[in-house]
């Protein structure tokens, strides 16, 4: 069991970075890899009570590779975490199958309340470089959490979440896969589509005001011509049948 496991997390190396060139490479020389390994050390002690050297165990591992997770966490299988340097997992946080971390993302607390006070993040999610997310929100399947987010608020299965604070982008039905995994730089600018959305707003109503002008300057010349034939082209447009009025009496 022990050694599947370790062959199954030197696997998961090989299928989401495609840096990896050998097994002798990946058991050396990936920071993230052991982190994770000695992150289950310490929480099978911190499971057993052994709490003060369970988290020794935390604490040499953040020293060796520069990631911090408390051995209270629950990580599930097949998790990635690329590079690493900076991530913060904290006590009550929950991370599902399959995830993808990047260096730098912060699994916070905003609470000095004792229980659940930190994310659960659920299985395929993917997060990005430098993002954080506070508190005991939920990340649903398959979401996307984009670099440098502030994730304060729950986000749904199959979504993107982007900005300070975080919003939803894009809704479900995102492609999934490691190639849309590795992906995550491709990710929706909700500030540049309003731009856009605005920029072709003004365009259209530029359009409007051109074609206004054109007319008025076309009916100005037709007034024009009229005026100099001794006509009013305006009088086309009135009736025919009109009442003639003639010192006040109707004719």
């Amino acid at each position: 069991m022990l050694f599947s496991r370790l062959r199954e997390d030197v696997e998961t190396v090989f299928r989401k970075d495609p840096a990896a060139r050998t097994a002798f490479e990946v058991l050396t020389c990936y920071p993230g890899l052991h982190a994770l390994w000695l992150y289950r050390l310490s929480h099978w002690l911190w499971r057993h009570r052994r709490y003060w050297f369970a988290r020794f165990i935390s604490h040499l591992a953040r020293f060796l590779t520069g990631i911090e997770i408390h051995p209270g966490a629950m990580i599930g299988r097949r998790v990635f975490i690329d590079h690493g340097m900076g991530i913060v997992i904290g006590e009550t946080a929950v991370i599902g199958d399959d995830v993808l971390i990047y260096k730098g993302a912060v699994l916070g607390g905003v609470s000095l309340t004792k229980g659940k006070r930190h994310p659960t993040i659920g299985d395929r999610v993917v997060i990005g470089s430098n993002a954080t997310i506070l508190g005991p929100v939920e990340i649903g399947h398959d979401a996307r959490i984009g670099s440098g987010a502030v994730v304060v608020k729950s986000v749904p299965e199959d979504s993107t979440a982007v900005g300070v604070p975080a919003r939803i982008v894009r809704g479900p039905h995102l492609e999934r896969g490691p190639a849309a995994s590795l992906s995550h730089a491709e990710l929706p600018d909700p500030f540049a589509e309003q731009y856009r959305r605005l920029t072709e707003e003004v365009q259209s109503l530029e359009k409007s005001l051109e074609a206004v002008r054109t007319s008025m300057g076309q009916l100005a010349r037709e007034s024009l011509v009229a005026s100099q034939n001794g006509s009013d082209p305006r009088d086309e447009d009135r009736p025919k049948n009109v009442a003639m009025v003639h010192n006040g009496q109707e004719r």
